[in-house]
């Protein structure tokens, strides 16, 4: 808990500071990168590039500090556990916090200047080392239980076993550890993280891709979507290398599975919402419980442009004869060839509809796709009555606080 003396300061100097929160941020990485270049190869150089990081973290910096004072009923221990299992798949480490921290609060002091009282810097100093000594512990947790050895790498190599070309701009990557040990299990839902080394001297990036296929196998499998940049940004640098640069037999660097949302719940009716390449951890759910559950109620729901953009429907007909419970309703912008040979599903055009998804009494509902998509998807099953707690959703990028979409 935040001192009592502290508890005063933050409370009383919380508007400068949301105030001037994003210019704060942003003072914080240029310094940070000035002095520790190296940190480049793990934050997202796109997501810096459009402003997002530094919105991001202001809001949660802001966020923590309204929880500790008293101002936010929201509970945090569902946020730590999100933030917690992305810096673990990152391979983020304990010293990391130490250069963060002080980068940080030296920032705060330029942009507030004389108004940085010592008393002030020691509050947020402390309200810093609590969010922070809370993260190293949960992710502490999280690299034992991945097996990771303290001041271990988290990264391993995979060999690319296969690669298939879902659809123009979707790929599949079948993968085994190219120092032929065991593959690791997972839950569906989770996500691993791939480094790659990008041409002309952009250094390493890193990304996370929710694992697609069925767990407990000698492989897993990767969906990636290729990101065209849109009014004027870039294409995405890690999707675009992933697409044109990686071949069967190549190695990539990957984590172990991370991710706190499981995208089957615990035996309850399932319903599963997505679009887009959100599709993935719906297909590793579907083909997990094909394997474990197959007379499961289960009912899948996907948005997509087209059919012909609609990457590994071709798979649906044969989960369907695994799944006899399994109903499908597919949106798609452009229904015109919107038949599936073989599949059994209900195929409307334009959007979702949520008032028109099917909703099982006491169903467990997984959401992953754009945020607006989810947004819209969880409002309309909160105002049909589906309980927040029994809606998961996944957010890849800075936008990571839970109940915002």
């Amino acid at each position: 808990m935040l001192s009592e003396s502290s508890t005063a300061v933050v409370t009383a100097t919380l508007p400068a500071v949301q105030a001037h929160g994003e210019a704060i941020t942003g003072r914080f990485y240029q310094r940070m990168f000035d002095a520790h270049p190296e940190l480049l190869d793990i934050f997202n150089r796109g997501n810096q590039a459009t402003g997002q990081q530094k919105a991001a973290l202001a809001a949660a910096v802001v966020a923590y500090a309204e929880h500790l004072t008293g101002g936010s009923t929201v509970p945090w221990g569902p946020i730590l556990d999100r933030i917690a299992h992305k810096h673990a798949s990152l391979g983020i480490t304990a010293t990391q916090y130490t250069i963060v921290g002080r980068h940080l609060l030296t920032a705060v002091g330029e942009v507030l200047g004389d108004a940085v009282t010592p008393e002030v810097a020691a509050a947020w100093d402390e309200v810093y080392w609590l969010l922070a000594c809370e993260l190293i512990a949960r992710e502490a947790r999280l690299y034992t239980v991945a097996g990771v050895a303290e001041g271990g790498s988290v990264w391993r190599d995979w060999r690319v076993a296969e690669k298939i070309q879902e659809t123009a701009d979707v790929v599949s990557f079948a993968l085994v550890p190219a120092d032929g040990g065991p593959v690791p299990t997972f839950t569906p839902g989770q996500y691993v993280s791939v480094a790659v080394d990008l041409e002309h001297g952009q250094g390493q990036q890193i990304r996370q891709y929710s694992l697609s296929g069925e767990p407990g196998t000698d492989h897993w499998w990767i969906t990636v979507k290729r990101v065209r940049g849109t009014d004027g940004a870039p294409d995405g640098a890690v999707s675009t290398h992933l697409h044109e640069q990686v071949a069967t037999g190549d190695t990539l660097r990957l984590s172990p599975p991370f991710g706190e949302v499981s995208a089957i719940g615990d035996g309850e009716p399932l319903l599963l919402v997505s679009a887009g390449i959100g599709l993935t951890p719906a297909m590793a759910a579907l083909a997990h419980l094909a394997a474990t559950e197959p007379e499961r109620q289960v009912a899948l729901v996907h948005a997509d442009r087209s059919a012909a953009a609609h990457a590994r429907r071709h798979e649906l007909p044969r989960l369907q004869e695994r799944l006899p419970n399994l109903s499908v309703r597919l949106w798609y912008e452009n229904a015109a060839d919107g038949e599936l040979a073989g599949l059994k599903a209900d195929v409307a055009a334009g959007l979702v509809d949520p008032e028109l998804i099917p909703l099982a009494p006491g169903a467990r509902v997984h959401l992953c796709g754009p945020v607006p998509f989810m947004a819209g998807v969880r409002s309309g099953l909160l105002r049909r009555g589906v309980p927040s707690e029994r809606i998961a959703y996944e957010v890849f990028g800075p936008g990571m606080l839970r109940d915002q979409p």
